[in-house]
């Protein structure tokens, strides 16, 4: 463990080191652990292992990636194919998120357009630094635009407090700063608008019990942890005024990866009249695919993900086996809620339907 982590950060450039480091997320809410990366092989793990995790930390942590792979090119044969075969590496360690191979290509297209070993270093570093601070902000814009929606459900409300339910993490610590679906919680809290967070625990690797309950205390958000299949209770009874979720990967059509188990909270939320809101950056749409069902990679993780479940014990961290040895178990980590089910989505430029035609409006370019 390594002290001196910023607040409010999940990752960074240690200037005096030359090295990157990292919250363990991992071990989180217990014990704050700090990891160093190094080498490619550390941000593979980092990426693969989830120590990082979510669509634009995955992404910057990539891009670091890259910065690490070409000082290590120095001392290697063939400098070129030693990027490129660590660009590989990095963009296999998860399928789902498409801002791991985004942030990969975007450093290593800058990078090759150099000439020497000492610049290639050096644009590395400024490419990532930068994917790093573009991500900060557009989470602070999708945090601004965010108020306005809540500060007007608020109004349409009358009085009483805004009950919003959010799955898994998608907050600072998914993000670099402020997050996709917490920054407008974190900006509507700041103005003195009067919410409450229902927070799903998000099995199997619980990072909304974990992660999302910790930045919301943190930050004095008031919230309830629930169990994943609570919320459409919760809606039934008029107990949620909004869904608000994050994504790992958006088709251009407006088909939404996000966490297992995001597609039954949309389809409750449609059935009972609940806006279902979907915050993400622009480098989290994939503008190359248009259906998400057919077309997104689903990863399939460890299944001893969901046989197992940690915690801890008397202060001891533990790991319990909740089903019989040998029982077989499937783990799906992400599921693809369709565009029709999606009322908007929040992004740095503002906010669109879940259309291509509005998409195009905010982000024209891309089309082209």
């Amino acid at each position: 463990m390594q002290t001196g982590a910023p607040v409010n950060r999940p990752i960074w450039f240690n200037a005096q080191r030359k090295m990157v480091q990292i919250i363990d997320q991992r071990q989180l809410p217990h014990e704050m652990v700090v990891v160093t990366l190094d080498t490619v092989a550390d941000v593979v793990t980092a990426i693969k292992e989830m120590y990082v995790r979510g669509a634009p930390l995955i992404g910057v942590t990539a891009a670091y990636g890259i910065y690490l792979a070409a000082r290590r090119s120095v001392d290697a044969k063939d400098p070129a194919g030693y990027l490129a075969d660590a660009s590989q590496r990095i963009k296999a360690a998860r399928p789902t998120a498409v801002n791991l191979r985004w942030a990969v290509d975007r450093v290593l297209a800058a990078v090759e357009d150099q000439k020497t070993v000492e610049s290639k270093i050096a644009t590395a570093l400024t490419g990532a630094q930068a994917i790093e601070a573009a991500e900060a902000e557009n989470c602070r814009r999708i945090g601004l635009h965010g108020l306005q929606l809540i500060e007007t459900l608020g109004n349409q409300k009358g009085c009483g407090t805004l009950n919003i339910l959010t799955h898994c993490n998608a907050g600072w610590l998914a993000c670099v700063a402020h997050g996709t679906a917490t920054a407008p919680l974190y900006a509507a809290f700041d103005k003195g608008i009067d919410i409450h967070v229902w927070v799903d625990e998000t099995r199997p690797r619980n990072q909304g019990a974990a992660l999302t309950t910790w930045e919301l205390a943190a930050h004095g958000v008031p919230h309830t942890l629930i169990v994943d299949n609570a919320g459409g209770h919760l809606m039934q009874r008029g107990k949620v005024d909004l869904c608000l979720v994050g994504t790992d990967r958006t088709t251009s059509l407006g088909d939404v990866a996000n966490k297992i188990g995001t597609y039954l909270k949309a389809l409750a939320a449609r059935e009972n009249h609940i806006p279902f809101y979907v915050a993400l950056p622009s480098s989290t749409f994939d503008w190359n695919l248009k259906d998400g069902i057919r077309e997104i990679p689903i990863e399939e993780r460890d299944a001893d993900e969901i046989r197992y479940i940690e915690g801890l014990a008397k202060d001891t961290p533990t790991r319990v086996l909740i089903c019989p040895e040998n029982s077989a178990a499937a783990n799906y980590a992400f599921d693809v809620t369709p565009a029709e089910l999606v009322t908007a989505f929040i992004t740095e430029r503002g906010i669109c339907k879940a259309t291509e035609a509005d998409i195009r409006r905010l982000f024209p370019e891309k089309f082209s």
